[in-house]
């Protein structure tokens, strides 16, 4: 858990949703479509829009938005026959890599993914290849000015969460997938919304890379998520606090 937050943090703090908003938008409206189109276009009857509409808000999405996205997805119009596709595969230092995402064009998006693995060093899987290293979870996060670790805690299991851990950078808060939505309702009636949620990829292994495969790695995962089709990227490296350090001062 201890890796994945650090990279969570690297994510976070490298601040590219700034130059990026408009990706940012189109994503996270893509993921709002599909919900609505799977599971119909009121968030009350439909856990996963209901979380996808609350991602948005959390990165300010403008309401106009998320309203046409649902409408997109419940009128069935043209452009919105996405399919959920995940890849698995290695990077530098055996990095377990997963990517997820929502492509209307499958050949299109696996050329494009196996093409990054490939100039960074990495290999693209077979399906399974890569996920027993990780665990699906639901995860809320919150500020630390929210609660005190004591009572974040408390919550959050009298929400239904399995787990909550503070650190310097916030609460996180741990479900079972099936739970998510359910305590993440009971926790925003409470405290407010939180400042991210969804469903992850939790490492159970992790794999500790010197500086020189961190630096290739972010590159890899940088051009990842800079594709219009990929929607998440998880990976289960750590490394030393040095390390950690340098590659925040270099983003």
């Amino acid at each position: 858990m201890a890796g994945h937050s650090k990279w969570a943090n690297i994510k976070h703090k490298k601040g590219k949703a700034d130059a990026a908003r408009a990706k940012v938008f189109s994503k996270l409206a893509r993921e709002i479509t599909v919900a609505a189109k799977i599971g119909g276009g009121d968030p009350d009857m439909n856990p996963r829009l209901r979380l996808a509409v609350a991602t948005a808000r959390g990165q300010s999405m403008p309401k106009a938005n998320i309203e046409t996205a649902i409408q997109k997805g419940v009128g069935g119009g043209e452009g919105d026959d996405y399919v959920e596709m995940r890849y698995e595969g290695y990077g530098p230092g055996g990095v377990a890599i997963i990517v997820d995402t929502l492509t209307d064009n499958k050949n299109r998006t696996a050329g494009e993914v196996r093409s990054y693995f490939a100039k960074y060093g990495g290999n693209l899987g077979e399906t399974g290849s890569v996920n027993f290293m990780f665990d699906r979870v639901g995860e809320i996060f919150y500020p630390l000015d929210k609660a005190d670790g004591e009572s974040m805690f408390e919550a959050a299991v009298e929400a239904g969460a399995n787990d909550c851990a503070t650190d310097e950078d916030g609460h996180t808060i741990t479900t079972e997938p099936d739970d998510l939505a359910a305590v993440r309702d009971t926790l925003e009636a409470k405290l407010g919304e939180p400042e991210r949620s969804g469903l992850i990829w939790q490492p159970n292994t992790m794999a500790e890379v010197n500086e020189d495969q961190a630096t290739t790695l972010m590159k890899l995962i940088d051009v990842l998520e800079d594709n219009d089709d990929v929607q998440n990227v998880t990976t289960n490296f750590e490394v030393s606090d040095e390390i950690m350090e340098k590659l925040l001062a270099a983003g």
